[in-house]
C-alpha cells in the first residue's frame, strides 16, 4: 500500500472523528486529520534533526526537529507517536514517548490537523528510514535556535516548536502546587 492509500480518520474542530479518507484525499481535500510531533533527545540533550527526503508528500526536502507523521485510522496519539518515533529512527525498544500537550495547527493552503507534542529520549543507535530521512544529526539545542531563521523548517513543525518553547516556559515559572501529605 502506498502512502497515498493509508486510511486516516478525519476529525471535526473538537478532534471527534467524522469518518475515514485515503491519506491522499485527506492531503489533496485539506481534511482535518490527526499527526503526531516527537522530539528526540539523546543521552547529551541534543534535539534530533533531519531534512525530509525530495519525495515526502507534504513539506519535500526541508528541515524538521521532530520526527512524527499522521495517525492512521482507529490508532490513538500515544500508538502512532511510539510507532512513527521508531519507524523513523530505525530503531525498536525506544521508550514510550511522554505526552505533552495537543493544538490544532491551521494552515490555510495545506489544510488543518490536531498535533499531539510528544519527548523521548533515544540512548540507541538511529538509523533512518532512506525514504524519509535525507539527512540527520543530534545538535544542541542553541545549535537549533541558530538555524531557525537560517535553514527552510517544515511549518506545522516549527509552530510545534514554537509552542513547546511556550509550553516549557509555562512549566518553569508555574508556582509550585501544594504538596502531598499530611498527617
Amino acid at each position: 500500500m502506498s502512502a497515498a492509500d493509508e486510511i486516516l480518520d478525519i476529525v471535526d474542530e473538537n478532534d471527534q472523528v467524522v469518518g475515514r479518507r485515503p491519506r491522499g484525499q485527506v492531503y489533496a481535500e485539506g481534511l482535518r486529520h490527526r499527526c503526531v510531533f516527537v522530539q528526540v533527545r539523546d543521552a547529551q540533550g541534543r534535539i534530533f534533526v533531519h531534512r525530509r527526503t525530495a519525495a515526502k508528500l507534504v513539506f519535500p526536502s526541508l528541515y524538521d526537529m521532530f520526527v512524527g507523521g499522521v495517525v492512521g485510522a482507529g490508532e490513538a496519539y500515544d500508538e502512532a507517536a511510539l510507532r512513527e518515533a521508531e519507524e523513523e529512527l530505525g530503531v525498536s525498544g525506544l521508550p514510550r514517548p511522554e505526552y505533552l500537550f495537543t493544538f490544532l495547527y491551521e494552515d490555510g493552503a495545506a489544510g488543518s490537523w490536531w498535533s499531539a507534542v510528544y519527548e523521548v529520549r533515544c540512548e540507541l543507535p538511529v538509523t533512518p528510514q532512506k525514504e524519509e530521512v535525507a539527512w540527520h544529526d543530534f545538535l544542541p539545542e542553541e545549535e537549533v535556535e541558530r538555524r531557525l531563521s537560517v535553514w527552510q523548517w517544515v511549518p506545522d513543525g516549527l509552530a510545534a516548536y514554537e509552542r513547546l518553547r511556550a509550553h516549557r516556559a509555562t512549566a518553569r515559572t508555574a508556582p509550585a502546587g501544594p504538596r502531598g501529605g499530611g498527617g
